[in-house]
């Protein structure tokens, strides 16, 4: 490849911050000046990537429906996602794969994925295969062709994989972020004398810079050091603390801990505490409804008229045999409701436990799979929980605003779930006593309790479970929850599973 120089420089012909009102970055190569749409938000720079491949004469492939746009290289291939914060790319031999957290999200404009001009370049730089450096106030050279082709999230100036931390105070917990410069391999956790001891395999860590002492939340201290060829990390915490959760960060080398608090604190009046967590409302949620139909069975059933024929059986039940308790409905007919409505429904009517009832499928059908599954809400660790949330979630392309759940779909997704972690105790506890009552169903297996990113769940302050009732593309299950048999044993099941959980949650209200 030889080796020219483009010269790029903004042209500020508007103060308007879109690029269709006139921001330019100027292209200047040995062949003449060509412009390239710019976009400001906050004193940054956004290119259009696409047009920066024409200039570059760089092939590209953008797909509408994704909203990614892959530039390929010689060497390398990088793909970018709008409204995504991450830059991945990808050697054309497959044996290398760079994943960049950018500190900015990207843009989507005139169907263009718009990028940060200043954070892209060394990732743009590593696939194109040439040395980009920018000359302030607003250039960037393209120099010579690179010898080595280096790895762009590498630190020459540390020899520590895990650099730092980042500490997120919540009122219910907090979130840490583990920085790592390479991606960990594997890791284990433990829990003892108020200690929660993670173990990072084959990378090393900065103590001091993983060092940190705190007082007023739930994390009292952390420290690091290195054994041999891995990283410890020990984080002691107060008094108040229930439980943790770690896990890995897609499309980076970095790892998040949740640390929860307790729930219910002793502070202020007893009774008046008892009165507010009394068991008093559940709160049961027919997916789907109206227009949208879900899953459509082997045998012709729709999922909505099944979720809501279980759902009034299951009202029917707690009404006739707890009378103290009151049964709120998300809906009680073949109606529509928009996915945040119905954990509103639920807040408003001061819920202490929610239920949301749907039925499962597999595209392929007819299918083996079959039985019940419970769901709670986090981020899926499987590609088939991934995929249940995902078509649970594309109810929202019914709804009058679906980009009210935009910020559901990125990495901040955990900070969302992190509201619920209070509750999880309560969840795992419900979900686990329907586990077991599901098990004894003769011809029906239950899959076990399972976790995802379900939209519905997030809006529900309380403890709150989504239960897949079985698989309409399974003929067994189908033909099953059509009758009106199947659909009441479905539903004493789960009723049996509430008197369980009421029991032992009316039992931990009275020792508070």
């Amino acid at each position: 490849m030889k080796a020219y120089l483009i010269i790029l420089f903004l042209a500020f012909f508007l103060t308007a911050s879109f690029a269709q009102d006139g921001n330019n970055v100027l292209v200047v190569t040995k062949d003449g000046t060509k412009n390239i749409p710019a976009y400001i938000r906050e004193g940054t720079i956004y290119f259009s990537l696409k047009d920066f491949a024409d200039v570059v004469g760089a092939n590209y492939y953008y797909n509408e429906d994704a909203q990614k746009i892959e530039v390929k290289f010689d060497k390398f291939s990088i793909k970018a996602s709008a409204k995504n914060p991450f830059l991945v790319l990808n050697e054309k031999n497959g044996e290398k794969q760079i994943v960049t957290q950018l500190p900015t999200s990207t843009y989507l404009i005139n169907k263009k994925v718009f990028v940060p001009l200043k954070y892209s370049l060394k990732s743009i730089g590593t696939a194109y295969g040439k040395e980009l450096k920018f000359e302030a106030p607003n250039k960037i050279v393209i120099g010579k062709v690179k010898d080595e082709i280096k790895d762009p999230t590498e630190e020459n100036t540390s020899k520590f994989n895990i650099t730092g931390i980042i500490l997120n105070e919540k009122a219910n917990g907090t979130l840490i972020t583990v920085k790592s410069g390479k991606r960990i391999p594997s890791y284990h956790s433990g829990f003892k004398n108020n200690v929660l001891t993670l173990t990072f395999r084959k990378v090393n860590v900065d103590v001091d810079k993983v060092k940190y002492t705190g007082s007023e939340g739930v994390v009292k201290k952390i420290e690091a050091k290195n054994v041999g060829a891995d990283a410890i990390v020990n984080i002691t915490v107060g008094k108040e603390y229930t439980t943790n959760e770690v896990m890995n960060i897609d499309n980076s080398n970095d790892i998040q801990v949740t640390i929860h608090n307790k729930l219910f604190e002793k502070n202020g009046n007893s009774n008046q505490l008892k009165e507010k967590w009394e068991f008093d409302v559940i709160v049961i949620d027919a997916g789907h409804g109206g227009h949208d139909a879900g899953a459509i069975g082997v045998n012709g059933v729709k999922e909505k008229d099944v979720n809501l024929a279980i759902a009034l059986k299951l009202g029917k039940l707690i009404e006739e045999n707890m009378s103290d308790v009151k049964v709120v409905y998300t809906r009680k007919t073949d109606k529509f409701i928009d996915l945040y409505k119905r954990g509103k429904i639920a807040n408003e009517n001061n819920g202490k436990l929610f239920i949301s009832i749907h039925c499962n499928s597999t595209p392929k059908k007819p299918s083996n799979a079959n039985g019940f599954e419970v769901y709670l809400l986090r981020p899926g660790r499987t590609k088939e929980a991934i995929s249940i949330a995902e078509f649970e979630n594309s109810v929202i392309q019914f709804e009058e605003n679906p980009n009210r759940y935009e910020k559901l779909t990125d990495e901040n997704f955990i900070l969302v779930s992190m509201a619920h972690s209070s509750y999880m105790k309560y969840s795992e506890r419900f979900a686990e006593y329907l586990h077991k009552e599901f098990d004894q169903h003769p011809t029906l297996s239950s899959r076990g309790v399972k976790q995802a990113g379900f939209y519905v769940l997030v809006g529900a302050s309380m403890p709150s479970v989504l239960i897949e009732s079985g698989f309409l593309s399974n003929t067994n299950d189908a033909k099953h929850l059509s009758t009106s048999t199947g659909q009441q044993k479905f539903a004493e099941y789960v009723f049996n599973g509430i008197k369980k959980y009421r029991e032992s949650y009316e039992l931990e209200m009275q020792d508070e």
